[in-house]
């Protein structure tokens, strides 16, 4: 899920960090990590610059603070040096808030969120998703529905991202992994918030995708680990928290129930199914038939009667667009990745897989899944050179290394496993449900906004109606609404105006939640 150099002081260099973890478990890794040569830890550099601009509003003046942080180890070394980029707003009195911000992947840099939703700038990308991004020049534009007139704003590459990487004996696998990954930014934002001076300060999570898996098990870090940082609240933007729902494999029954009410919303788009109904009648019958009858029905299996299984083939028809013939080939069976192939094949274009909206063309028309993602590669190369352009020519950022927007390495060598040595272990999926729900029942200040796209063929929005449903998460202070576009809703503009002001709504504490009675 698949944009004036100065010396950075530590403060922290005294004191140990208050949430790294060891290295390494293992006594042998451990003597094989001795043996090797550790890697310079250079000085950690920061650039500052003042800007201004008008945001909700309000014309302010805000400084930027790019640059690195070290991230200590159980032995007081650095070994990582994480590359963020702050905005803070100048001249201003009291507690105001500060939001840590973070994209997902696992190996996605913060570019999405920073150059589509929330930072001073924004790329321009195709609003009814009917365009490649092609090639440069692209157009960055003034973002004036930035939130910055709310809440400073401290966007986040982890390790293997951006500029962030592992310095001195660490590496970059120590930290691609809950435990790694979670230490290394709970320990940057208890840094951050000491050398700004910000602990009575609101304090918000943002993150989209595997960041809001990211945020529910830092939020529940953060507050029930040696140092207690209780946040005022978490934006999940496309959640991700029990992976059950959002992995569409043969293996995975629940995955066809989850995901049907975003096929049905694809295929009425598209204009194969729900002709003349509205859609959120259409898609409250989706969501029902896959609760009530679809679900129990993939559980009855071979015993399903002839006359129930023609039943539900018909009405799988009806919601996904897709032929009965196909369906009863699939055993009623139907894969988020075939779907997007299916539904459009006699017109030779494939659904996007982060936003079903998109359509590509490929070379195989014949072939079971799509080639690659539309929905990435029709705007990833905009991204990609506005982020990179922005630091250098806007906020004077001259670095000696690639900035990786996105690291396969991370990707492809994330430890899901992440467990104690020697304690029992069988494959499952990751689920976080459970430590969204212990941090908000010990914080009972801290509520939880969940932004949903119809369109997202990856973490679809009927799933997170059923996660939140579930695990004990207390129900008043959950939010949840809808847009029409994908699993980066932003990229259609009346989204990102819907999405912006509903922002602003939630860090006023007014957001009411929008899930279908």
């Amino acid at each position: 899920m698949k944009l004036q150099t100065l010396i950075f002081a530590l403060l922290v260099a005294s004191s140990g960090p208050a949430f790294a973890e060891p290295a390494s478990g293992k006594a042998a890794d451990e003597k094989a990590e001795t043996e090797k040569p550790a890697k310079p830890v250079p000085e950690p550099v920061m650039f500052k610059s003042t800007h201004t601009g008008t945001f909700g509003g309000q014309k302010i003046t805000y400084r930027v603070e790019a640059g690195e942080t070290h991230i200590r180890n159980d032995e007081g070394e650095p070994g990582a040096s994480l590359f963020t980029i702050s905005y803070i707003r100048e001249n201003v009195s009291g507690p105001r808030p500060v939001s840590f911000v973070f994209n997902g992947g696992p190996g996605s840099a913060s570019v999405w969120l920073h150059m589509g939703l929330l930072g001073p700038k924004r790329v321009q990308v195709a609003s009814d998703a009917d365009a490649d991004d092609g090639a440069a020049p692209y157009v960055l534009l003034d973002n004036p529905l930035s939130i910055l007139d709310v809440t400073d704003l401290v966007f986040i590459d982890p390790v293997g991202t951006g500029y962030s990487r592992a310095v001195g004996k660490g590496e970059d696998k120590d930290y691609w992994s809950e435990k790694g990954d979670g230490s290394s930014i709970a320990e940057f934002i208890r840094v951050w918030i000491t050398d700004h001076k910000r602990w009575n300060a609101p304090k918000y999570l943002i993150g989209e995708s595997f960041g809001t898996t990211r945020a529910a098990y830092l939020a529940n870090r953060m507050l029930t680990g040696d140092v207690d940082i209780a946040l005022n609240g978490l934006v999940l933007i496309s959640q991700a928290l029990d992976y059950e729902g959002s992995t569409s494999v043969h293996d995975n029954i629940y995955s066809y129930v989850t995901y049907l009410p975003s096929m049905a919303a694809a295929a009425q788009y598209h204009g194969r199914a729900g002709a003349g109904v509205p859609q959120d009648q259409f898609l409250a019958e989706a969501r029902a038939f896959a609760r009530d009858e679809y679900g129990p029905a993939l559980w009855k299996g071979a015993t399903l009667a002839p006359d129930e299984r023609a039943r539900i083939r018909e009405r799988l028809a009806y919601f996904t667009g897709l032929s009965p013939a196909y369906i009863e080939s699939s055993d009623l069976k139907i894969l988020m990745p075939r779907f997007q192939k299916e539904l459009l094949r006699d017109k030779g274009v494939a659904l996007g897989r982060l936003d079903g909206r998109y359509l590509g063309d490929e070379a195989d028309d014949v072939a079971e899944t799509p080639e690659a993602d539309v929905s990435s590669y029709a705007i990833g190369s905009a991204y990609s050179a506005l982020l990179k352009q922005y630091l250098s020519a806007d906020l004077g950022v001259k670095m000696d290394r690639p900035y990786m927007i996105s690291s396969e390495a991370a990707s492809t060598n994330w430890n899901y496993r992440d467990v104690p040595e020697g304690e029992y272990w069988e494959p499952h999926y990751l689920n976080v449900s459970a430590q969204l729900t212990t941090a908000m029942r010990q914080n009972t200040a801290m509520k939880v906004w969940v932004a949903n796209g119809y369109f997202d063929m990856i973490t679809p929005f009927f799933d997170a109606e059923i996660t939140f449903a579930r695990y004990g998460i207390p129900q008043e202070r959950v939010a949840m609404t809808y847009y029409q576009a994908g699993h980066m809703m932003y990229l259609n503009e009346p989204a990102l105006d819907a999405l912006a002001a509903d922002l602003r709504t939630f860090y006023a504490g007014k957001l009411e939640d929008a899930r279908p009675e």
